[in-house]
Protein backbone atom coordinates (compact mmCIF):
# COMPACT_ATOMS: atom_id res chain seq x y z
CA UNK A 1 0.00 0.00 0.00
CA UNK A 2 1.70 3.25 -1.17
CA UNK A 3 0.33 6.81 -0.03
CA UNK A 4 -0.14 9.07 -3.00
CA UNK A 5 -1.95 12.57 -1.35
CA UNK A 6 -4.04 12.78 2.44
CA UNK A 7 -5.12 16.20 2.31
CA UNK A 8 -7.73 18.08 4.04
CA UNK A 9 -10.19 19.93 1.77
CA UNK A 10 -13.15 21.91 1.74
CA UNK A 11 -16.52 20.38 0.00
CA UNK A 12 -19.62 21.71 -0.95
CA UNK A 13 -22.27 18.86 0.40
CA UNK A 14 -25.47 18.80 -1.39
CA UNK A 15 -27.78 16.24 0.27
CA UNK A 16 -31.46 15.26 -0.85
CA UNK A 17 -34.53 18.38 1.04
CA UNK A 18 -31.32 20.04 2.72
CA UNK A 19 -29.30 23.28 1.69
CA UNK A 20 -25.93 23.61 0.02
CA UNK A 21 -23.05 23.14 2.83
CA UNK A 22 -19.47 23.30 3.23
CA UNK A 23 -17.42 20.91 5.07
CA UNK A 24 -13.76 19.88 5.47
CA UNK A 25 -13.08 16.51 4.63
CA UNK A 26 -9.84 14.41 4.33
CA UNK A 27 -9.10 13.32 1.00
CA UNK A 28 -6.84 10.23 0.68
CA UNK A 29 -5.67 8.02 -2.76
CA UNK A 30 -3.59 5.34 -2.25
CA UNK A 31 -1.94 2.79 -4.76
CA UNK A 32 -2.45 -1.01 -3.86
CA UNK A 33 -0.32 -3.80 -5.44
CA UNK A 34 -1.62 -7.27 -5.64
CA UNK A 35 0.92 -9.97 -7.11
CA UNK A 36 -1.31 -12.76 -6.34
CA UNK A 37 -2.76 -14.53 -8.30
CA UNK A 38 -2.33 -11.72 -11.29
CA UNK A 39 -0.17 -9.00 -10.88
CA UNK A 40 -2.54 -5.91 -10.75
CA UNK A 41 -2.27 -2.17 -9.47
CA UNK A 42 -6.01 -0.89 -8.03
CA UNK A 43 -6.30 3.14 -7.14
CA UNK A 44 -8.04 3.07 -3.53
CA UNK A 45 -10.08 6.90 -2.59
CA UNK A 46 -11.06 7.28 0.60
CA UNK A 47 -13.34 10.23 2.02
CA UNK A 48 -13.31 10.42 5.89
CA UNK A 49 -13.92 13.51 8.67
CA UNK A 50 -11.24 14.18 11.40
CA UNK A 51 -14.21 14.87 13.26
CA UNK A 52 -16.89 11.84 12.35
CA UNK A 53 -14.85 8.87 12.76
CA UNK A 54 -17.98 6.89 11.66
CA UNK A 55 -17.76 9.23 7.87
CA UNK A 56 -16.29 6.90 5.57
CA UNK A 57 -16.44 6.50 2.00
CA UNK A 58 -14.35 3.86 -0.17
CA UNK A 59 -13.88 3.81 -3.56
CA UNK A 60 -11.52 1.01 -5.60
CA UNK A 61 -10.80 1.55 -9.21
CA UNK A 62 -8.82 -1.22 -10.79
CA UNK A 63 -7.69 -0.90 -14.45
CA UNK A 64 -11.18 -2.20 -15.72
CA UNK A 65 -13.16 -0.46 -14.33
CA UNK A 66 -11.04 3.05 -15.16
CA UNK A 67 -11.76 1.77 -18.98
CA UNK A 68 -15.62 2.40 -18.07
CA UNK A 69 -14.75 5.72 -16.65
CA UNK A 70 -13.05 6.82 -19.43
CA UNK A 71 -15.31 5.71 -21.63
CA UNK A 72 -18.11 7.37 -19.78
CA UNK A 73 -16.90 10.40 -19.04
CA UNK A 74 -14.59 10.59 -21.94
CA UNK A 75 -11.30 11.34 -20.40
CA UNK A 76 -8.40 11.68 -22.43
CA UNK A 77 -5.30 9.75 -20.47
CA UNK A 78 -4.65 5.62 -19.51
CA UNK A 79 -4.49 4.72 -15.80
CA UNK A 80 -1.06 4.95 -15.23
CA UNK A 81 -1.30 8.91 -15.40
CA UNK A 82 -4.26 8.99 -13.72
CA UNK A 83 -3.47 9.32 -10.02
CA UNK A 84 -1.37 12.04 -10.96
CA UNK A 85 -3.76 14.10 -12.75
CA UNK A 86 -6.47 13.38 -10.62
CA UNK A 87 -3.96 14.35 -7.43
CA UNK A 88 -2.84 17.61 -9.42
CA UNK A 89 -6.55 18.55 -9.93
CA UNK A 90 -6.87 18.29 -6.05
CA UNK A 91 -3.81 20.41 -5.36
CA UNK A 92 -5.78 22.73 -7.50
CA UNK A 93 -8.38 22.79 -5.45
CA UNK A 94 -6.30 22.96 -2.11
CA UNK A 95 -4.93 26.01 -3.76
CA UNK A 96 -8.14 28.09 -4.27
CA UNK A 97 -10.60 27.58 -1.42
CA UNK A 98 -9.47 30.14 0.56
CA UNK A 99 -10.21 32.98 -2.32
CA UNK A 100 -14.12 34.45 -2.32
CA UNK A 101 -14.76 32.91 -6.38
CA UNK A 102 -12.93 29.78 -6.50
CA UNK A 103 -11.93 28.40 -9.96
CA UNK A 104 -12.25 25.05 -9.05
CA UNK A 105 -14.72 23.34 -6.41
CA UNK A 106 -14.99 19.60 -5.11
CA UNK A 107 -18.84 18.67 -4.83
CA UNK A 108 -20.62 16.02 -2.97
CA UNK A 109 -23.99 14.89 -3.66
CA UNK A 110 -26.11 12.23 -2.50
CA UNK A 111 -29.79 11.33 -2.59
CA UNK A 112 -30.51 10.34 1.10
CA UNK A 113 -30.83 13.54 3.64
CA UNK A 114 -28.09 12.33 6.21
CA UNK A 115 -25.45 11.08 3.90
CA UNK A 116 -25.88 7.21 3.66
CA UNK A 117 -25.42 5.09 1.14
CA UNK A 118 -23.77 5.43 -2.38
CA UNK A 119 -22.61 9.58 -2.95
CA UNK A 120 -21.16 11.13 -5.95
CA UNK A 121 -17.57 12.53 -5.50
CA UNK A 122 -16.71 15.54 -8.50
CA UNK A 123 -13.76 18.09 -9.18
CA UNK A 124 -15.79 21.23 -10.78
CA UNK A 125 -14.29 23.95 -12.97
CA UNK A 126 -16.31 27.30 -12.98
CA UNK A 127 -16.77 30.52 -15.37
CA UNK A 128 -18.94 32.96 -16.22
CA UNK A 129 -20.67 30.61 -18.81
CA UNK A 130 -21.21 27.22 -16.82
CA UNK A 131 -19.65 24.71 -14.73
CA UNK A 132 -17.67 22.24 -16.32
CA UNK A 133 -17.51 18.58 -14.48
CA UNK A 134 -13.94 17.43 -14.94
CA UNK A 135 -14.41 14.08 -12.88
CA UNK A 136 -17.15 12.46 -10.99
CA UNK A 137 -16.23 9.43 -8.75
CA UNK A 138 -19.29 7.44 -7.29
CA UNK A 139 -17.90 6.29 -3.65
CA UNK A 140 -19.89 3.37 -1.20
CA UNK A 141 -20.31 4.27 2.07
CA UNK A 142 -17.89 2.04 4.49
CA UNK A 143 -19.54 -1.05 5.83
CA UNK A 144 -19.38 -2.17 9.72
CA UNK A 145 -15.69 -4.31 9.14
CA UNK A 146 -14.39 -1.27 6.89
CA UNK A 147 -15.58 1.30 9.73
CA UNK A 148 -14.02 -0.90 12.15
CA UNK A 149 -10.39 -1.53 10.36
CA UNK A 150 -10.09 2.23 9.99
CA UNK A 151 -10.95 3.16 13.72
CA UNK A 152 -8.25 -0.15 14.61
CA UNK A 153 -5.78 1.71 12.29
CA UNK A 154 -6.46 4.90 13.93
CA UNK A 155 -6.05 3.67 16.91
CA UNK A 156 -3.06 2.07 16.03
CA UNK A 157 -1.51 4.99 14.82
CA UNK A 158 -2.74 7.24 17.85
CA UNK A 159 -0.68 4.55 19.88
CA UNK A 160 2.58 5.30 17.92
CA UNK A 161 1.92 8.66 18.51
CA UNK A 162 1.60 8.37 22.15
CA UNK A 163 4.64 6.13 22.62
CA UNK A 164 6.98 9.47 20.30
CA UNK A 165 5.09 11.94 22.64
CA UNK A 166 6.21 10.16 25.83
CA UNK A 167 9.62 9.40 24.82
CA UNK A 168 9.82 13.16 23.89
CA UNK A 169 8.83 14.23 27.30
CA UNK A 170 11.29 11.44 28.95
CA UNK A 171 13.82 13.22 27.17
CA UNK A 172 12.86 16.81 27.91
CA UNK A 173 12.43 16.21 31.42
CA UNK A 174 16.16 14.69 31.34
CA UNK A 175 17.43 17.78 29.34
CA UNK A 176 15.44 20.43 31.59
CA UNK A 177 17.26 18.29 34.86
CA UNK A 178 20.48 18.51 32.87
CA UNK A 179 19.95 22.23 32.44
CA UNK A 180 18.57 23.46 35.79
CA UNK A 181 21.48 21.67 38.03
CA UNK A 182 23.72 23.47 35.49
CA UNK A 183 21.89 26.79 36.28
CA UNK A 184 22.13 26.35 39.60
CA UNK A 185 26.03 25.53 39.38
CA UNK A 186 26.78 28.52 37.79
CA UNK A 187 24.48 30.65 39.87
CA UNK A 188 26.78 29.51 42.43
CA UNK A 189 29.96 30.35 40.70
CA UNK A 190 28.74 34.07 39.63
CA UNK A 191 27.90 34.60 43.03
CA UNK A 192 31.29 33.51 44.62
CA UNK A 193 32.96 35.80 41.62
CA UNK A 194 30.05 38.39 42.35
CA UNK A 195 32.23 38.56 46.25
CA UNK A 196 35.20 38.59 44.94
CA UNK A 197 34.75 41.52 42.30
CA UNK A 198 33.52 43.40 45.14
CA UNK A 199 36.69 43.08 47.61
CA UNK A 200 38.80 44.11 44.48
CA UNK A 201 36.94 47.00 43.48
CA UNK A 202 36.60 48.07 46.73
CA UNK A 203 40.49 48.03 47.07
CA UNK A 204 41.02 49.38 43.65
CA UNK A 205 39.03 52.46 44.75
CA UNK A 206 40.47 53.46 48.13
CA UNK A 207 43.79 53.22 46.09
CA UNK A 208 42.09 55.38 43.17
CA UNK A 209 41.10 58.30 45.78
CA UNK A 210 43.98 58.40 47.27
CA UNK A 211 45.97 58.82 44.20
CA UNK A 212 43.38 60.81 42.73
CA UNK A 213 43.29 63.58 45.74
CA UNK A 214 47.18 63.75 45.37
CA UNK A 215 47.02 64.32 41.04
CA UNK A 216 44.70 66.76 41.64
CA UNK A 217 46.91 68.91 44.39
CA UNK A 218 49.66 68.53 41.82
CA UNK A 219 47.70 69.44 38.86
CA UNK A 220 46.25 73.01 40.35
CA UNK A 221 49.71 73.68 40.86
CA UNK A 222 50.67 73.32 37.49
CA UNK A 223 47.52 74.86 36.31
CA UNK A 224 48.60 78.31 38.11
CA UNK A 225 51.99 78.17 36.47
CA UNK A 226 50.45 77.74 33.18
CA UNK A 227 48.07 80.87 33.55
CA UNK A 228 50.93 82.97 34.78
CA UNK A 229 52.54 82.16 31.70
CA UNK A 230 49.85 82.32 29.43
CA UNK A 231 49.15 85.83 30.57
CA UNK A 232 53.00 86.98 30.01
CA UNK A 233 52.44 85.31 26.13
CA UNK A 234 49.29 87.18 25.74
CA UNK A 235 51.20 90.61 26.35
CA UNK A 236 54.15 90.11 24.17
CA UNK A 237 51.31 88.87 21.30
CA UNK A 238 49.36 91.59 21.21
CA UNK A 239 52.60 94.44 21.24
CA UNK A 240 54.01 92.00 18.28
CA UNK A 241 50.20 92.42 16.99
CA UNK A 242 50.45 96.39 17.30
CA UNK A 243 53.55 96.91 15.68
CA UNK A 244 52.56 94.64 12.92
CA UNK A 245 49.12 96.26 12.03
CA UNK A 246 51.03 100.07 11.97
CA UNK A 247 53.98 98.61 9.34
CA UNK A 248 50.97 96.91 7.42
CA UNK A 249 48.87 100.50 7.36
CA UNK A 250 52.00 102.18 6.23
CA UNK A 251 52.41 100.09 2.91
CA UNK A 252 48.88 100.33 2.26
CA UNK A 253 48.97 104.28 2.42
CA UNK A 254 52.39 104.01 0.09
CA UNK A 255 50.36 101.48 -2.32
CA UNK A 256 47.50 103.97 -2.52
CA UNK A 257 49.28 106.79 -4.27
CA UNK A 258 50.75 104.67 -6.19
CA UNK A 259 47.14 103.60 -7.72
CA UNK A 260 46.22 107.24 -7.86
CA UNK A 261 49.18 107.95 -9.71
CA UNK A 262 48.70 105.09 -12.25
CA UNK A 263 44.56 106.09 -12.38
CA UNK A 264 45.75 109.43 -13.51
CA UNK A 265 48.37 107.68 -16.23
CA UNK A 266 44.99 105.99 -17.39
CA UNK A 267 42.84 108.63 -17.38
CA UNK A 268 45.44 111.20 -19.59
CA UNK A 269 45.86 107.86 -21.98
CA UNK A 270 42.27 107.71 -22.16
CA UNK A 271 41.77 110.98 -23.69
CA UNK A 272 44.40 110.73 -26.37
CA UNK A 273 42.56 107.58 -27.34
CA UNK A 274 39.49 109.36 -27.75
CA UNK A 275 40.66 111.58 -29.35
CA UNK A 276 42.79 109.29 -31.62
CA UNK A 277 39.57 108.09 -32.43
CA UNK A 278 37.45 111.15 -32.95
CA UNK A 279 40.11 111.55 -36.38
CA UNK A 280 40.26 107.96 -37.40
CA UNK A 281 36.49 108.68 -37.62
CA UNK A 282 36.32 111.50 -39.82
CA UNK A 283 39.05 109.79 -41.87
CA UNK A 284 37.32 105.99 -42.10
CA UNK A 285 33.77 106.36 -41.87
CA UNK A 286 32.99 102.79 -43.31
CA UNK A 287 34.57 101.47 -40.42
CA UNK A 288 32.19 102.94 -37.81
CA UNK A 289 31.05 99.83 -36.41
CA UNK A 290 34.78 97.78 -36.00
CA UNK A 291 35.57 100.83 -34.53
CA UNK A 292 32.40 101.01 -31.68
CA UNK A 293 32.90 97.18 -31.05
CA UNK A 294 36.64 97.50 -30.36
CA UNK A 295 36.24 100.82 -27.78
CA UNK A 296 33.01 98.64 -26.45
CA UNK A 297 35.43 95.90 -25.56
CA UNK A 298 38.57 97.90 -24.36
CA UNK A 299 36.07 99.85 -21.94
CA UNK A 300 35.46 96.15 -20.25
CA UNK A 301 38.65 95.24 -20.08
CA UNK A 302 39.95 98.23 -18.14
CA UNK A 303 37.07 98.04 -16.02
CA UNK A 304 37.98 94.25 -14.99
CA UNK A 305 41.65 95.93 -14.99
CA UNK A 306 40.47 98.04 -12.13
CA UNK A 307 38.52 95.73 -10.84
CA UNK A 308 40.71 92.83 -10.02
CA UNK A 309 43.65 95.31 -9.06
CA UNK A 310 41.16 96.24 -6.06
CA UNK A 311 40.57 92.42 -5.57
CA UNK A 312 44.34 92.01 -5.80
CA UNK A 313 45.41 94.34 -3.08
CA UNK A 314 43.14 93.39 -0.47
CA UNK A 315 43.76 89.72 -0.76
CA UNK A 316 47.19 90.31 -0.39
CA UNK A 317 46.10 92.16 2.44
CA UNK A 318 44.25 89.55 3.92
CA UNK A 319 46.68 86.94 3.45
CA UNK A 320 49.03 89.22 5.42
CA UNK A 321 46.63 89.28 7.99
CA UNK A 322 46.01 85.35 8.13
CA UNK A 323 50.00 84.79 8.06
CA UNK A 324 49.76 86.50 11.62
CA UNK A 325 47.11 84.74 12.84
CA UNK A 326 48.11 81.12 12.03
CA UNK A 327 51.23 81.98 13.63
CA UNK A 328 50.10 83.18 16.56
CA UNK A 329 47.30 80.33 16.76
CA UNK A 330 49.99 77.72 16.11
CA UNK A 331 51.92 78.76 18.76
CA UNK A 332 49.16 78.67 21.48
CA UNK A 333 48.08 75.32 20.14
CA UNK A 334 51.56 74.16 20.79
CA UNK A 335 51.11 75.15 24.20
CA UNK A 336 47.71 74.14 25.13
CA UNK A 337 48.85 70.90 23.24
CA UNK A 338 51.30 69.89 25.83
CA UNK A 339 49.28 70.70 28.91
CA UNK A 340 46.28 68.41 26.88
CA UNK A 341 48.92 65.39 27.06
CA UNK A 342 49.80 65.69 30.56
CA UNK A 343 45.68 65.95 31.38
CA UNK A 344 45.17 63.06 29.25
CA UNK A 345 47.81 60.98 30.81
CA UNK A 346 46.94 61.26 34.23
CA UNK A 347 43.15 60.69 32.92
CA UNK A 348 43.86 57.80 30.79
CA UNK A 349 45.22 55.81 33.68
CA UNK A 350 42.18 56.57 36.05
CA UNK A 351 39.45 55.74 33.11
CA UNK A 352 41.74 52.44 32.32
CA UNK A 353 41.03 51.40 35.75
CA UNK A 354 37.44 52.13 36.12
CA UNK A 355 36.27 50.71 32.34
CA UNK A 356 38.44 47.63 33.60
CA UNK A 357 35.86 47.29 36.71
CA UNK A 358 32.82 48.46 34.14
CA UNK A 359 33.97 45.64 31.36
CA UNK A 360 33.73 43.39 34.54
CA UNK A 361 30.55 44.26 35.52
CA UNK A 362 29.18 43.93 32.11
CA UNK A 363 30.52 40.49 31.83
CA UNK A 364 28.69 39.46 34.65
CA UNK A 365 25.51 41.04 33.41
CA UNK A 366 25.96 39.23 30.00
CA UNK A 367 26.04 36.16 31.57
CA UNK A 368 22.91 36.66 33.58
CA UNK A 369 21.09 37.73 30.70
CA UNK A 370 22.34 34.62 29.04
CA UNK A 371 20.89 32.78 32.16
CA UNK A 372 17.63 34.29 31.76
CA UNK A 373 17.13 33.49 28.06
CA UNK A 374 18.21 29.68 29.22
CA UNK A 375 14.62 29.60 31.43
CA UNK A 376 12.87 31.51 29.42
CA UNK A 377 13.30 28.63 26.27
CA UNK A 378 13.01 26.43 29.08
CA UNK A 379 9.40 27.61 30.06
CA UNK A 380 8.96 27.94 26.38
CA UNK A 381 9.65 24.22 25.69
CA UNK A 382 7.27 23.50 29.28
CA UNK A 383 3.75 25.37 27.41
CA UNK A 384 4.56 23.34 24.31
CA UNK A 385 4.53 20.15 26.04
CA UNK A 386 1.46 21.21 27.98
CA UNK A 387 -0.62 22.09 25.06
CA UNK A 388 0.54 19.05 22.94
CA UNK A 389 -0.91 17.00 26.65
CA UNK A 390 -4.05 18.72 26.43
CA UNK A 391 -4.84 17.47 22.58
CA UNK A 392 -4.15 14.30 23.46
CA UNK A 393 -6.24 14.19 26.09
CA UNK A 394 -9.40 15.55 23.76
CA UNK A 395 -8.12 13.21 21.39
CA UNK A 396 -8.20 10.39 23.68
CA UNK A 397 -11.74 11.61 25.32
CA UNK A 398 -13.45 11.77 21.83
CA UNK A 399 -12.38 8.49 21.00
CA UNK A 400 -14.18 7.19 24.39
CA UNK A 401 -17.14 8.79 23.34
CA UNK A 402 -16.96 7.04 19.95
CA UNK A 403 -15.99 3.69 21.31
CA UNK A 404 -19.40 3.70 23.94
CA UNK A 405 -21.27 4.61 21.06
CA UNK A 406 -20.00 1.68 18.74
CA UNK A 407 -20.78 -0.75 22.18
CA UNK A 408 -24.07 -0.04 21.62
CA UNK A 409 -24.48 -1.60 18.28
CA UNK A 410 -21.95 -4.28 18.26
CA UNK A 411 -22.43 -6.41 21.29
CA UNK A 412 -19.63 -9.21 20.05
CA UNK A 413 -17.09 -6.60 20.73
CA UNK A 414 -17.29 -5.68 24.17
CA UNK A 415 -14.51 -7.34 25.73
CA UNK A 416 -12.39 -5.52 23.34
CA UNK A 417 -13.63 -2.95 24.52
CA UNK A 418 -13.60 -2.74 27.88
CA UNK A 419 -9.67 -3.77 27.67
CA UNK A 420 -9.23 -0.88 25.15
CA UNK A 421 -10.73 2.01 27.83
CA UNK A 422 -8.87 0.55 30.72
CA UNK A 423 -5.84 1.06 28.90
CA UNK A 424 -7.01 4.23 27.86
CA UNK A 425 -7.44 5.14 31.74
CA UNK A 426 -4.07 4.10 32.22
CA UNK A 427 -2.63 6.56 29.66
CA UNK A 428 -4.80 9.26 31.51
CA UNK A 429 -3.32 8.99 34.49
CA UNK A 430 0.66 8.31 33.23
CA UNK A 431 -0.36 12.13 31.61
CA UNK A 432 -1.82 13.37 35.06
CA UNK A 433 1.61 12.19 36.65
CA UNK A 434 3.78 13.91 34.03
CA UNK A 435 1.40 16.93 34.68
CA UNK A 436 1.90 17.03 38.26
CA UNK A 437 6.04 16.64 37.20
CA UNK A 438 6.04 19.71 34.70
CA UNK A 439 4.20 21.46 37.50
CA UNK A 440 6.97 20.78 39.64
CA UNK A 441 9.68 22.17 36.89
CA UNK A 442 7.72 25.32 36.74
CA UNK A 443 7.56 25.79 40.24
CA UNK A 444 11.53 25.49 40.08
CA UNK A 445 11.98 27.48 37.06
CA UNK A 446 10.16 30.05 38.65
CA UNK A 447 12.14 29.83 42.04
CA UNK A 448 15.56 30.30 39.72
CA UNK A 449 13.77 33.10 38.20
CA UNK A 450 13.20 34.83 41.23
CA UNK A 451 17.39 34.33 42.05
CA UNK A 452 18.19 36.03 39.16
CA UNK A 453 16.06 38.84 40.44
CA UNK A 454 17.48 39.11 43.48
CA UNK A 455 20.97 39.17 42.04
CA UNK A 456 19.72 41.65 39.78
CA UNK A 457 18.49 43.93 42.38
CA UNK A 458 22.04 43.65 44.38
CA UNK A 459 24.05 44.01 41.14
CA UNK A 460 21.68 47.31 40.78
CA UNK A 461 21.94 48.60 44.47
CA UNK A 462 25.95 48.52 44.36
CA UNK A 463 26.08 50.14 41.16
CA UNK A 464 23.66 53.02 43.15
CA UNK A 465 26.02 53.02 46.04
CA UNK A 466 29.21 53.25 43.65
CA UNK A 467 27.46 56.65 42.00
CA UNK A 468 26.31 58.06 45.30
CA UNK A 469 30.19 57.42 46.36
CA UNK A 470 31.73 59.08 43.12
CA UNK A 471 29.64 62.27 44.18
CA UNK A 472 30.50 62.18 47.52
CA UNK A 473 34.48 61.76 46.52
CA UNK A 474 34.06 64.76 44.01
CA UNK A 475 32.20 66.79 46.32
CA UNK A 476 34.65 66.09 49.32
CA UNK A 477 37.78 67.09 46.35
CA UNK A 478 36.74 70.01 45.82
CA UNK A 479 35.63 71.09 48.98
CA UNK A 480 39.42 69.96 50.71
CA UNK A 481 40.55 72.00 48.08
CA UNK A 482 38.73 75.11 48.61
CA UNK A 483 40.19 74.75 52.53
CA UNK A 484 43.54 74.32 51.56
CA UNK A 485 43.45 77.37 49.49
CA UNK A 486 42.13 79.35 52.49
CA UNK A 487 44.21 78.16 55.26
CA UNK A 488 47.34 78.77 52.52
CA UNK A 489 46.13 82.81 52.88
CA UNK A 490 45.58 81.99 56.62
CA UNK A 491 48.94 80.51 57.52
CA UNK A 492 50.75 83.71 58.66
CA UNK A 493 47.81 85.38 60.97
CA UNK A 494 47.07 81.62 62.30
CA UNK A 495 50.07 81.55 63.67
CA UNK A 496 50.14 85.08 65.42
CA UNK A 497 46.79 84.44 66.07
CA UNK A 498 45.71 81.56 68.42
CA UNK A 499 42.07 82.48 67.80
CA UNK A 500 41.97 82.11 64.13
CA UNK A 501 43.46 78.85 64.50
CA UNK A 502 40.93 77.68 67.00
CA UNK A 503 37.83 78.66 64.40
CA UNK A 504 39.67 76.62 61.33
CA UNK A 505 39.99 73.55 63.31
CA UNK A 506 36.57 74.18 64.55
CA UNK A 507 35.95 74.23 60.95
CA UNK A 508 37.89 71.00 60.00
CA UNK A 509 36.35 69.22 62.83
CA UNK A 510 32.73 70.00 61.55
CA UNK A 511 33.66 68.93 57.87
CA UNK A 512 34.47 65.59 59.15
CA UNK A 513 30.70 64.15 61.39
CA UNK A 514 30.11 61.64 62.80
CA UNK A 515 26.51 60.04 62.75
CA UNK A 516 25.27 59.20 66.63
CA UNK A 517 27.70 61.50 68.68
CA UNK A 518 28.34 65.67 68.73
CA UNK A 519 31.19 67.11 68.32
CA UNK A 520 34.38 66.81 70.92
CA UNK A 521 35.23 69.54 72.67
CA UNK A 522 39.26 70.86 72.45
CA UNK A 523 41.95 69.42 74.64
CA UNK A 524 43.20 70.77 78.11
CA UNK A 525 46.03 71.32 76.17
CA UNK A 526 45.19 73.97 73.63
CA UNK A 527 44.70 77.44 75.32
CA UNK A 528 41.54 78.54 74.12
CA UNK A 529 39.31 81.36 75.79
CA UNK A 530 35.47 80.75 76.68
CA UNK A 531 34.88 83.44 74.18
CA UNK A 532 36.49 81.75 71.43
CA UNK A 533 34.84 78.59 71.95
CA UNK A 534 31.89 80.46 71.80
CA UNK A 535 32.43 81.81 68.55
CA UNK A 536 33.65 78.19 66.93
CA UNK A 537 30.12 76.69 66.81
CA UNK A 538 28.17 79.58 64.52
CA UNK A 539 31.15 79.22 62.49
CA UNK A 540 30.69 75.47 61.76
CA UNK A 541 27.24 75.64 61.49
CA UNK A 542 27.73 78.34 58.66
CA UNK A 543 30.49 76.02 57.04
CA UNK A 544 27.56 73.66 56.97
CA UNK A 545 24.79 75.09 55.64
CA UNK A 546 26.49 76.92 52.75
CA UNK A 547 28.10 73.10 52.02
CA UNK A 548 24.79 72.47 50.93
CA UNK A 549 25.49 68.44 51.32
CA UNK A 550 22.51 66.70 52.12
CA UNK A 551 22.70 64.30 55.43
CA UNK A 552 22.16 61.01 54.11
CA UNK A 553 25.63 60.64 52.69
CA UNK A 554 27.09 60.88 56.02
CA UNK A 555 25.04 57.88 57.65
CA UNK A 556 27.06 54.57 57.95
CA UNK A 557 26.15 51.67 55.71
CA UNK A 558 27.16 48.51 56.34
CA UNK A 559 27.60 47.92 52.36
CA UNK A 560 29.32 51.49 52.11
CA UNK A 561 33.14 51.67 50.85
CA UNK A 562 35.41 53.69 53.55
CA UNK A 563 37.37 56.33 51.52
CA UNK A 564 41.26 56.87 52.48
CA UNK A 565 44.04 59.84 52.33
CA UNK A 566 41.93 62.59 51.48
CA UNK A 567 42.35 64.24 55.25
CA UNK A 568 46.14 64.80 54.63
CA UNK A 569 46.68 68.97 54.41
CA UNK A 570 49.48 71.20 55.81
CA UNK A 571 48.16 71.83 58.97
CA UNK A 572 47.70 68.09 60.49
CA UNK A 573 50.14 68.32 63.22
CA UNK A 574 47.74 71.48 65.09
CA UNK A 575 44.59 69.87 64.56
CA UNK A 576 45.25 66.22 66.10
CA UNK A 577 46.89 68.10 69.20
CA UNK A 578 43.50 70.35 69.51
CA UNK A 579 40.90 67.99 68.89
CA UNK A 580 41.11 64.34 68.54
CA UNK A 581 38.10 63.26 66.52
CA UNK A 582 36.86 59.57 66.41
CA UNK A 583 37.29 57.25 63.15
CA UNK A 584 34.34 58.19 60.47
CA UNK A 585 33.30 56.01 58.17
CA UNK A 586 34.42 57.91 55.22
CA UNK A 587 38.06 58.88 57.07
CA UNK A 588 40.81 57.65 58.23
CA UNK A 589 42.08 58.96 61.72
Amino acid sequence: MEELFSEVLQVNVRCRDCEERKANIRVTIDLQLTTSPVHKKDLLVRLTDDIDSYFLFNLTISEEDFQSLKAQQGLLIDFASFPQKFIDLLNLCYSEQKAEHPRFLLQLSCQSPLLEGPINFSVVETNAFKHLNHLSLRLAQGSDKEVKDYLALCLSSLKVEKQALEMRLKKTEDDLSRQLSYAQQTLSEKSKELEKLRSEWMSQSNSLSSRHSLELQSEREKTVELQNRLQQQTEQLRQELESAHRKSSQQLQSRLTELEASCRELTERKYKNESVIRDLKVKLVGAEEECQRSKQHILSLRRENSTLDTEVHDKERLVSQLQMRVAVLEQEIKDKDQLMRRTKEVLEATQQQKESVEENAESKELQIRKLEAAVKSLSEELIKANGIIKKLQGEVRSLIAKIKVKNSVTVSQEKVLQDTSEKLQNVEKDLQSVQQQLITKDAQVSNLKEQLESTVQKLNESREVLKTNENVISWLNKQLNEKQLSRKQQTPEALENPSVLSTTMGLRAHFYPQTGKPATSPGPDVNVTPLEQRAVPPLNRQNGDSAGLDSKYFERRDDSIPIYGLSSHPYRDFNTQAKPSKASAYFSA
